[in-house]
Order: C-alpha cells, then structure tokens, then sequence
C-alpha cells in the first residue's frame, strides 16, 4: 500500500489532511502485523473523513473542516459523553449539578466527587447537560476452569431439528459438568437473524446484537407446544426435518421452524412489547414481505420514524407480535440453559459479534449511529495474506458518544441477560477498527480509533451490574495497550496453541504452555483456525490451496506446516508427554497451560478435520454448516472426547456442590 500523494495535497497541504485525520481519529499510517509501518494512501484516507461528513477533497476542503474542528474544540469543555472511572474524579471546568441514577443530585463546584457510585448518571453545566457512566476500575478476579468453545449449530440430537438449539445447548452444559467436570461453556455468537430467505449462516453477521436468533428455539420445548391440542401437537412433529444431513440446511430448518410456530401461534402466551422490541418486531413483519436487507425494500419503509412505517405495523400487527413473541420463546429458553449450567465455575460465556449485516434490524432502526457505506475488516497478516472483508458497517466513534454510548450499552446488556460472562470477538475493535471505504479491496482500507476508556469502561460496567466475567479476543495485529489494558481491568485475553510462539527465536518455537499468559483463556484453536485433526494432517493448506486463497505456489505452505508440526511435536516430547495419540497429546500440552481458563472444541476431540470457518470465502467453503460426526449423546459416550479431556479434567477440577 505505498502513499501516493495527489497533487493537490502537496507541501503543507498533507500536514493539514493529517491534522484532520488525526481530529476524527483516522490513522494515516499503522503498524503491520510484521511490525513494519505502513503509510495510507491519501485517497483512502480521504474516502474515510467521507463517511463522517468531513470533506477533505480538496486543499481548501481540507482548510474549512480543519477550521470548524478548531473552533468546536474552543466551544465545548466536556466531551459528549464522560466515563470515569470510580474513585477518580474528573475536572468540570465550573460548577455543575450531577444527576445521580437513583433520581438524587448532587451539586460540585468544578470536580466531580470521588465518592459517586457507580452506574448510568448526567453532569449538567451552564452550556451542557452529558452523559456520566461512572465505572469499575477493575473487575473481580476469575477462578480457574477447563470447559468448551461450542459451535451451537453442529449440535444435534433426537429432539433438534436439523440443527444444534437452546435445549442441546442446555443439555451439554448440565451432563458437561455433572460428568466432565468442566466449569465454563463459550457459545457461538446467538444473536438474532433477518427472518427471511436465504437464512443468513453467519453468527458473525446478525441482523441484530440486541436480540435473539430462533432458529435456535426448540419447538417441542414451548408453552404453546404442551397447551396445543393433540391434533395440533401431531402437525407440528411432522414437520420435523427428516435426518441429519452432511451439511445444515438453514433454509429448511427455518422453514419448518416457522410453519410449526405458526401452528402453534394461536396457543401464545400474552407479549409484553418496549420500543426497542416493537421495533425489531416489526423489521421482523417487514422482513416476511419484502426480504432479509431493509436497503433493497421500497424507499417508503427504509425509514423506521416514517408514517408508511406505522401504517404497515398496524396492516400487519399479527406478524409484529408474532415476531415479538419469538424473542420472549427465546428469553425463556436461554434462561433454561443458565439454570442448567448452574453447577459451572464460570458458567454460560457467550459470544459478542463485531458487527451486524448492513441490511439488518440494528441498521435499520439505529442508522445514525453507523458508517453505514463502510465495511469492516482486517489488515493482510499470515493466515489471510490478502486482508480480509467481514462485510459489517461500523459505528461512527462520534455519533457514538453523542448517544451517550446507548446503542453499545444496550449490545452488551442483551447478551449478559442470559450470560455469566462475554467473549468479545475482535476486542481489539474497542480501540480501533480497520474501515474499508466503498469500492476499495481489504487491503486498501485504514486504522479509525475510538475511544477505548470509555468503550472498555462501558463493558465492565455492564459486566459488574451482570456479575459477568469479560474474555477479549486479541488475536491478530493488536496492540500491546489492548491486552496489557484489558488485564488492568480484570478481563482475560485469548491465547490459542497455533499462535503461542517465540517469533524471535530461531525456528519458531512454540511456547511452554506454562509460560503462557495466566490472564488469558486458552485453546488450542478457533473457529476461523484449523481444528486439531485439520491442523496435523494439513488439512487447511490443501482446502486455501484449491480455492485459490494462497498468495504463492502450494509446497511452500505443505512445507512450513511439516516444520509446524515438528516443532509443535517436539515441544510435546520435551514436556514428557506420550505422543500415542497426538490429539490427547495436544490436551494435554493445554492442560498444562497458566491460563486462568483452557477452553477446547467438541470438533477437536472427536477429530473433524474441517475447520468451523475459512476467512476469506463465503459459498466456497460451507462456513458454519458443518455438523459433529456424533449426536449430543454419542458425544458423552465417546471414549475419544473422555480420553481427551481427561487431563484437562484433572488439572482444572469443578467442585461439586
């Protein structure tokens, strides 16, 4: 990506477009993940300020948006939003009136008191009246425990559909620790899809974070569903899929999902609905009748406040509520897998998606707090040599705090609603993510920065009012601050066996698991990496070689994963571990980890091969369709998963009550 300077931008010109960059956080040069610093072209950067209304088109461009920075920079003396940490007190520039949460107030003649509690409170001065989230400094500490990082959709078993739901979800997590000791269970992101075809596959790419998916749902498992009539009961199971096929139909699932709640509608309980859920509700009503990405319906109903809005939620009032009835089903369902999972150390950990569909709930009812013309993605680094493209529009930092962080606190509070704690994927996206303007590749994108104090103090937060533990993914090109920042405040952060390398060392050497990082959760591998089997036959080198997704000839990469492999198998040897079986050797290697938690796949101990996710392709890989070779119950009566948990059980005891 080498700069090219436009001629318009030459001499002094091009210290102003970085000042300006600069002023709304777009990065015009970053570190690689190789270390090297990398300039942004000029256009790219360009292309960004675009899409937070700045025009920096031309040098004069440039000079009118650098004057209007300067001057609301002199007009206002607190930012939109204030997050301050507890005990720390904060310079008001005046005096000020506080209005605590608990409806209280409290009037400060120029510093905020140390001693406010925490939570959700407002600081009005003579010019401003601003949001103030007082937050935790640090969270409790997490105790120790092994357990799974489970991709719901592969589960199946006599009662599921076509597809992992709520009750095999439940299931594992009770027979996990009542059989295997294990203390934690990290779900796949469950948030919410649009209700139409084809059913978005992705859990990385919901229609909204805010709630859930029910494709998940267990039809059988429904108040509704033991109120129906025996005839009613009988239509119902008859719709079930037939089998378990090689790959999960989501098309078909859903499908008859939706025919069997349909049936069963007329036997609901009474729904309960706030503005936020009548209106997902009715993106849901909306979503039946013209498609799954609101941009594609006609202009009349692309805008949620619009009067053909409401005409067509009261034209289809029965399918409103029929949609708001879903998320109570879910409610209750997802409630039933914490209860189960009660006996966990930690318990249910669910996943938070970095983004959402472009065309999904979320965009359409919270658009102005989007980029919404911006996709969202990654730097090339060595597992994806051309960048990568998640195809989710970010939110605008700016419009973000002038929403007092609304829209992220209400994210994070409808995933710990059935949650002992959050995964963050990408945590990284906290401080900064990588933007991609229109019509650019992955590659020709830049760094913008948010405001991680206030995005970090945000989470803990929500997490301390949940009683919630928070993991952060910084996998990938992350700054040091974000995982030294992250163990300040009492979260952990990720450290996968593929990565856990000394890169200064010759050879490459992989890492004692008891050196690894003690604040961390640790796996073997991810849902974007190879599985265990996968990564020992060389399994992702053949399947990114046929599709294309490597940067050179193929032997190269055969002969760096052979090397791999070696080193790994060495380091197995040097820690005494028998080598008989290379996945419970590997299970071993893990148990052996510092970190706080030791997390595995059910796809690793029964040796699947393909890997959950290929980044980089969409149809041609089946991402997220891959079910377990074995059923929920073939899973616990397979001496493979036993034989390889075993020292994870071992080394990470759960105490039985």
């Amino acid at each position: 990506m080498a700069r090219t300077v436009a001629a318009h931008h030459a001499g002094t010109v091009d210290s102003a477009l970085t000042e300006l960059a600069d002023a709304h956080g777009v990065a015009t040069r970053y570190e690689n993940s190789d270390q090297v610093q990398v300039q942004v072209d000029d256009e790219v950067v360009i292309a960004v300020l675009a899409q937070f209304d700045v025009d920096a088109s031309t040098a004069e461009a440039v000079q009118r948006s650098l004057a209007v920075v300067r001057e609301a920079a002199q007009v206002t003396a607190l930012p939109p939003t204030l997050v301050v940490r507890e005990g720390a007190g904060h310079d008001l520039g005046g005096p000020a009136v506080v209005q605590l949460e608990d409806g209280s107030r409290r009037e400060v003649t120029g510093r905020l008191p140390a001693d406010l509690p925490l939570g959700w409170h407002r600081v009005v001065t003579k010019d401003q009246n601003v949001v103030l989230a007082v937050v935790p400094t640090k969270l409790p500490e997490i105790p120790p425990a092994w357990g799974w990082m489970l991709q719901l959709y592969a589960l199946h078993s006599e009662g599921s559909w076509g597809m992992g739901d709520f009750a095999d979800l439940a299931t594992m997590a009770a027979r996990s620790a009542a059989e295997l000791d294990a203390g934690v269970l990290l779900v796949n992101p469950v948030q919410a899809f649009s209700p139409a075809h084809p059913v978005e596959r992705s859990p990385y790419s919901p229609s909204s974070r805010r709630f859930a998916n029910p494709i998940y749902l267990r039809v059988t498992a429904t108040k509704a569903f033991d109120r129906a009539d025996a005839d009613t009961q009988a239509r119902v199971r008859a719709l079930e899929p037939a089998g378990h096929p090689d790959l999960i139909d989501y098309d078909a699932v859903w499908e008859a999902k939706r025919a069997a709640l349909d049936l069963l509608w007329p036997h609901h309980e009474s729904i309960k609905m706030d503005d936020d859920l009548l209106a997902f509700a009715t993106f849901g009503a909306l979503a039946e009748v013209h498609g799954a990405d609101w941009r594609t319906w006609p202009d009349q109903l692309k805008d949620p406040a619009s009067r053909e809005v409401a005409s067509a939620r009261d034209e289809l009032g029965d399918r409103v509520e029929f949609h708001a009835w879903l998320q109570q089903l879910c409610h209750g369902q997802l409630d039933e897998v914490r209860r189960a999972a009660r006996g966990m150390t930690v318990g249910v950990v669910h996943d938070l998606p970095v983004g959402v569909h472009p065309g999904g709930a979320d965009t359409w009812a919270l658009r102005d707090v989007f980029a919404a013309k911006v996709r969202v993605g990654a730097p090339p680094d060595a597992f994806n040599q051309q960048g990568q493209d998640w195809n989710l529009p970010p939110w605008r930092p700016d419009k973000l705090a002038e929403a007092g962080y609304a829209p992220f606190r209400d994210v994070i509070r409808g995933v710990l609603q059935h949650a002992d704690g959050i995964r963050v994927d990408h945590v990284a996206g906290l401080w900064r993510l990588w933007w991609i303007p229109p019509g650019e590749p992955a590659n020709r994108g830049t760094y913008v920065h948010y405001d991680a104090e206030a995005m970090l103090g945000v989470l803990a937060l929500e997490a301390h009012r949940a009683g919630a533990v928070v993991v952060g993914e910084d996998l990938g090109t992350v700054e040091d601050t974000v995982t030294e920042t992250m163990h300040e405040r009492g979260m952990l952060s990720s450290a996968v066996l593929w990565f856990q390398r000394d890169w200064d060392a010759p050879g490459q050497p992989f890492v004692r698991p008891g050196d690894w990082d003690p604040d961390a959760m640790a796996s073997i591998s991810t849902h974007d990496l190879p599985t265990v089997s996968g990564w020992l036959e060389g399994e992702h080198v053949r399947v990114r070689a046929e599709l294309g997704l490597l940067d050179g000839p193929a032997e190269p990469e055969y002969e760096a994963a052979a090397k791999e492999r070696a080193a790994l198998l060495g380091l197995v040897a040097r820690e005494g571990i028998p080598a008989g079986d290379p996945v419970v050797a590997l299970h071993t290697l893990l148990a052996s980890a510092a970190s706080r938690l030791v997390l595995t796949s059910p796809a690793d101990v029964v040796g699947e091969r393909r890997q959950p996710n290929l980044p980089g392709t969409i149809d041609q890989y089946p991402n997220w369709r891959i079910p377990l070779p074995v059923t929920v119950d073939g899973f616990f009566a397979d001496e493979r998963v036993r034989a390889a948990v075993a020292p994870l059980k071992a080394a990470r005891p759960l105490k039985h009550e």
